[in-house]
């Protein structure tokens, strides 16, 4: 895939890039661990000046970032707005919980003394995705640098301009020439920085072939890796669940971001006594929403982030509908220029159809109806992946059946799956392995040393 910025509301190709030469390659890294030597020395205080300024940064300009990403990828401008606030919060929560998350440990053992002391690896390797340019960088690169790695990014093709606006927000922070690079490079090229011995990790949010190329290659250089990958999370609604909040969340649930995200509410899985009334509901809900140029305020769906990404759901719902599967709502690209998809919903597909153990990346609502509890849990847990769960009950008994049964990274109760700084995040099965955010997010690239003293 050539490195453009190509409108996906138009499909204009606005701008190129040229993709780094092994000789650029390698001057990259050798700067990124020339930089390490002195980065690593540096104290938490300083560094968490540079987090907060960057935090500063983004906030301060986050509506020119947001025309940045919304040109690139086309979410609408007012979430790109709150992505490049949400970014600067994951810098926020970095520099002030950093150091204490990194603090040594103490343990009485037969030693004078003895404790655990975290390190920083070296430098980290980012593969990124386009869905959320901004906040999968800086989720990664807060606790990353925080913790006294050194970074390079390896971002998606489709969003150079974003790539290159993370490197220079960073740079202006304060962080020292080398700790964080922007590597405009094609997927073929990783192979040469992941072996690199100066690359010592490697973290990748993407597809499920993305993740396994780049988990191969690290495992056979022996070097860590974490990985957060595809998602086709359920949104189980039961009678005693408040109808009209369900509604209201899983309709942005399905479709925030044009429906383009990893945790989205993919599968509606609904009790049969409620099903039909939260059908019609949030029929009426997907109906109503907007299309149109994700600049505008009034949008609330914008185009998808490539063509290749309009042909690959056309593909899919056209094979379930052919499978059997009936189309309540939407189904068919738009007759107008850029990638636009409207909202769609899917019900009564045929077990066994394919579409039920793929990712949708659009604002495709499939849905379902089940008898009981256990048939809820046993059709949401069918499936490869294993990123989030969403369930609705009042009832606690069904509750903690939600909570222990479900196969998911994360569950949510009468809420939105989504990602907070201050949680856990990552998935299960194919959905990947490791964990970002909170205190485990800081600790995945650092060397627990054990230190003896008598």
């Amino acid at each position: 895939m050539a490195i453009a910025t190509i409108n996906p509301t138009t499909g204009e190709i606005c701008q190129r890039f040229k993709a780094l030469t092994p000789a650029e390659i390698d001057a990259k890294l050798a700067k990124a661990q020339e930089a390490f030597q002195a980065y690593r020395r540096t104290s938490f205080s300083q560094r968490r000046q540079w987090l907060e300024n960057a935090a500063a940064i983004l906030e301060r300009d986050a509506s020119k970032f947001a025309e940045i990403m919304t040109t690139e990828m086309g979410k609408t401008h007012q979430s790109a707005i709150a992505e490049a606030e949400k970014s600067a919060l994951v810098c926020r929560y970095y520099a002030e919980y950093g150091e204490q998350f990194l603090a040594n440990e103490y343990t009485e053992t037969q030693a004078t003394e003895s404790y655990v002391c975290y390190q920083p690896l070296g430098i980290l390797l980012a593969v990124m995705p386009w869905n959320f340019p901004f906040w999968q960088v800086f989720r990664f690169a807060a606790p990353a640098l925080m913790a006294g790695n050194v970074a390079v990014l390896k971002h998606a093709s489709n969003v150079p301009q974003c790539a290159l606006a993370v490197e220079a927000i960073l740079e202006a922070a304060g962080f020292p020439e080398g700790v964080f690079q922007t590597l405009l490079i094609g997927a073929s090229q990783v192979e040469q920085v992941i072996k690199d011995p100066r690359v010592k990790a490697a973290t990748l949010t993407g597809s499920e072939p993305a993740g396994a190329s780049l988990a191969s290659l690290a495992g056979q250089e022996i070097k860590p890796t974490l990985l957060e990958l595809g998602g086709s999370d359920p949104f189980v609604v039961f009678p005693s669940a408040d109808l009209d909040e369900a509604v209201e969340v899983g309709t942005v649930a399905r479709t925030m971001n044009n429906g383009q995200s990893c945790i989205a509410a993919k599968r509606f899985i609904l009790h049969e006594a409620i099903a039909a009334e939260f059908l019609e509901k949030l029929h009426l809900k997907f109906a109503s929403l907007k299309i149109g140029d994700p600049m505008a305020p009034e949008t609330d769906i914008g185009p998808l982030a490539t063509e290749g990404i309009l042909q690959d759901i056309s593909r899919q719902v056209d094979q379930a509908v052919a499978a059997g599967a009936k189309v309540l709502l939407g189904g068919r690209p738009l007759d107008r220029a850029g990638y636009f998809y409207p909202p769609t919903i899917l019900t009564e597909i045929p077990p066994g159809t394919k579409i039920l153990q793929e990712e949708l990346f659009a604002p495709v609502a499939m849905v379902f109806t089940v008898k009981d509890l256990d048939q809820a849990i046993a059709l949401a847990n069918d499936i490869p992946f294993g990123l989030g769960a969403s369930a609705w009950t009042n009832d606690p008994a069904e509750q903690q059946r939600f909570i222990q049964e479900l196969d998911a990274g994360a569950v949510f109760i009468n809420g939105m799956v989504k990602s907070d700084p201050r949680l856990p995040f990552g998935g299960t099965k194919r959905s990947g392995y490791g964990r970002e955010l909170g205190l485990a997010g800081i600790r995945t690239f650092v060397n627990a040393k054990t230190v003896w003293l008598k």
